[in-house]
């Protein structure tokens, strides 16, 4: 009898310690809370830093064009030449008239000289009485006022004659196409022969200026809390898939377009080697912001099965299954979403097998 109520004794005393005895090591690291940056893939699109489509500002014929579809301009530089013989023929005329004009100046001119040396022996001759007719110096000084004004009106014809002159010649400076700008010709659409003129006439080329780029895009309303202008983010472009290239935030429209809800932004960005062209969509990276810190564990604390995804979180030294979410992974940690909070302690390296409500210790946290 006393041998069972001893071996009685003893099980019960194993039970007792069984938890212990069977009890796992498991390394615990508590959950951490950090800020996070999340990044969206938001389209754009290349356009030409400048952009202009010259026209003819002046009817002619084109007599000359210097460059073709690719040629790089330097801004100046002679693009086309055209031929108007009327216009040549306008300003010989009005050259004869300034000649004509200035020969009635001159005319006048002497005139005036005449009557006012006329005016001044009469008048010198009025300071001895009765040497002179008393209305005689009156009527000298008419013909001096009269001289003056002819030769005035003369002056102000000719002024208006050269300013005709130079009229014509600057619309003759004209037929000269150059470029507003350094850039490349990225289209043609006349030939030597053809007419041209002002208005809704062929454009004679497009010049475009790709050396720099904007890069235009639409930023979803949820998303503008990311703008900082002077930022650099970076972009791909399906050409070039295995580089990343970076634009500076540059300038924002600070309003929504009604239709799209998006705020349109433009980046500068450097093209001095050429890669990039105007019309290419590139995939930008954009910043989210959040308003609040995200929750971050191990990768390795993280079970996936078919049925659940959990971590185990050590309470009191059991093993508590909790349920999450998962979301971005930084480096070796993985975002989680649910019943956590920072500071929560949970098993580094998780698995299955550790079962709900089993004693673990903590190897070290």
């Amino acid at each position: 009898m006393s041998r069972i109520n001893s071996l009685s004794i003893s099980v019960a005393a194993a039970l007792a310690l069984a938890p212990l005895a069977f009890s796992q090591v498991h390394d615990s690291v508590p959950v951490i809370s950090k800020p996070v940056s999340r990044m969206a893939d938001l389209p754009g699109e290349f356009l030409p830093f400048l952009s202009v489509s010259l026209h003819a500002k002046v009817p002619g014929y084109v007599e000359r064009i210097l460059v073709d579809r690719g040629s790089r301009v330097d801004g100046g530089q002679l693009l086309a030449e055209l031929s108007a013989p009327e216009m040549a023929a306008q300003i010989a005329e009005a050259e004869s008239k300034v000649q004509a004009i200035e020969s009635d100046r001159l005319q006048a001119e002497a005139q005036l000289a005449a009557a006012q040396s006329t005016y001044d022996r009469l008048k010198k001759a009025a300071e001895t009485p009765g040497a002179i007719a008393g209305n005689e110096l009156i009527q000298m000084e008419k013909q001096v006022e009269a001289a003056q004004a002819l030769v005035h009106s003369r002056e102000q014809a000719k002024r208006a004659a050269e300013s005709a002159v130079k009229s014509e010649k600057e619309m003759q400076a004209y037929l000269r196409i150059t470029a507003p700008f350094d850039g490349v010709v990225t289209e043609r659409l006349v030939h030597p022969g053809a007419l041209v003129g002002p208005g809704a006439d062929p454009v004679l080329v497009t010049i475009q200026q790709i050396s720099r780029l904007r890069l235009v895009v639409a930023v979803p309303e949820e998303y503008v809390g990311g703008i900082t202008e002077g930022a650099k983010l970076a972009f791909q472009v399906p050409a070039y898939p295995e580089r990343t290239f970076s634009g500076t935030l540059a300038r924002v429209s600070h309003a929504l377009d009604k239709g799209t809800r998006t705020m349109a932004v433009e980046l500068d960005v450097a093209n001095r080697d050429g890669l990039l062209a105007p019309g290419m969509y590139p995939s930008v990276k954009w910043p989210i912001r959040r308003s609040r810190p995200a929750l971050f564990v191990p990768k390795t604390s993280v079970v996936t099965t078919t049925e659940r995804t959990f971590v185990v979180r050590n309470q009191n030294g059991r093993a508590e299954w909790v349920d999450v979410r998962k979301g971005a992974a930084e480096g070796d940690l993985m975002e989680v979403l649910g019943d956590l909070k920072a500071g929560d302690l949970v098993v580094r390296v998780a698995t299955d097998e550790i079962r709900e409500g089993s004693a673990i210790q903590s190897g070290r946290k």
